[in-house]
């Protein structure tokens, strides 16, 4: 890399331009904002070696040095592998490096000790989670506690994520900093009318089919009566498992499971078109999924719980059981008043909560605190929306 102004390095993501999930797409998205500011911006971009073993390469994209890694392996092993090569690379480079996520963490110690900057974005309390196994969450909890002591600063998603990092790890300096999305003032109706749907005349949720995000909750409150509307649950439905039987089989036949959509732009429109959006979430902080529709207008019915209060506040209607879910719909369904209330209100709160502009600026202080000198010429005031907990 460069050693003109600047310099970070992304790490933890799959690589850009995203294609796997919100990680990378914030990942794309701060590191064209930091080269529009002057800094010089490696990310560590991960493949599947076509004949096996391991290769380094470089290139360029949109002013952004990608260091890509090929493995010659897949599923857990080879992230770990890559999040080792990627952490080995980053030692020969004097750059500030940002960590998304804490999943490798077991390499960070090797980072510090050789003497780089370290910012970790520590995600949710994934050991807390029962979709896990006892092994599994063994793994996060170790993790998590090795990525906060090999970091100079940890960033939270969420205020709930800060003060649990701040209570265990209090002299570590920790930042809150949600995450971003962009405004949807209009969409195309052809993804609607592709599933056979009618606009504002469904409720959508979007998320992975898992006890943990309340969808069988959701199908069965939905299900309770004939609603004149359909429920379009966007996922992988998993038919081999206990769970995704229950929600296929409390399913009536106004509940459709058209599968995942990848399509950025056709999930763009489904939110937009939507009634309402149904948000079962129960773990992680803010969720990218909820900004997301929060961004797009949608009137919200979401699990009741720390998390999802903060992130979606008077933009929502909450539900703790099946009962309070099949209340909040029936309200959807009968209030147009309450619909147009609610939508107004998630985009207010989208914007004073959930701008990019804000977020990459937090972003981009914290980096500066690492780089110190190299950064003086980058100084900029302090976002509001940082919390800080030391």
């Amino acid at each position: 890399m460069s050693n003109a102004g600047p310099s970070v390095l992304i790490l933890g993501t799959r690589g850009i331009p995203a294609a796997h999930g919100g990680f990378e797409t914030f990942a794309e998205r701060l590191a064209l904002r930091l080269v529009s500011q002057g800094w010089t911006v490696g990310v560590y971009c991960q493949h599947e070696a076509a004949g096996g073993g391991r290769r380094v390469w470089q290139d360029t994209w949109r002013g952004i040095e990608r260091i890509h890694i090929e493995i010659g392996t897949t599923g857990p092993k080879a992230t770990l592998i890559f999040d080792w090569l990627s952490v080995r690379d980053a030692t020969a480079r004097d750059s500030v490096c940002l960590v998304l996520g804490y999943n490798g963490a077991v390499f960070l110690p090797y980072l510090r000790f050789r003497g780089r900057r370290v910012i970790t974005n520590m995600d949710g309390i994934e050991w807390r989670r029962p979709k896990w196994s006892l092994a599994v969450r063994g793994w996060f909890y170790v993790n998590e506690w090795i990525a906060a002591r090999s970091s100079h600063r940890l960033v939270a998603d969420h205020p709930e994520i800060a003060r649990h990092l701040a209570c265990r790890y209090p002299d570590v300096p920790v930042v809150t900093v949600p995450y971003g999305a962009d405004p949807v003032t209009s969409a195309s109706e052809k993804p609607v009318h592709a599933l056979g749907l009618v606009p504002d005349q469904y409720l959508l949720a979007v998320c992975r089919i898992e006890p943990d995000n309340n969808i069988l909750t959701i199908v069965q409150a939905f299900s309770r009566a004939r609603r004149g509307v359909k429920l379009v649950v966007i996922g992988n439905v998993d038919d081999t498992t206990d769970y995704g039987r229950a929600v296929q089989e409390a399913a009536s036949d106004e509940v459709l499971f058209p599968g995942p959509v990848y399509d950025a732009a056709a999930l763009s429109s489904l939110r937009f078109h939507a009634r309402a959006y149904m948000h079962g979430h129960m773990a992680g902080g803010t969720n990218p999924s909820l900004v997301e529709a929060l961004w797009a207008g949608n009137a919200v019915v979401a699990h009741d719980n720390a998390f999802n209060r903060w992130t979606a506040d008077g933009a929502a209607l909450f539900f703790r059981d099946t009962e309070e879910c099949a209340a909040c719909i029936a309200a959807i369904e009968q209030q147009p008043e309450l619909v147009a209330g609610l939508r107004r209100a998630a985009r207010l709160q989208a914007a004073a909560k959930f701008n990019w502009s804000d977020v990459f600026e937090a972003y981009e202080q914290e980096l500066i605190q690492l780089a110190g000198s190299e950064a003086a010429g980058l100084r900029t005031p302090v976002p509001q929306l940082q919390r800080r907990s030391v």
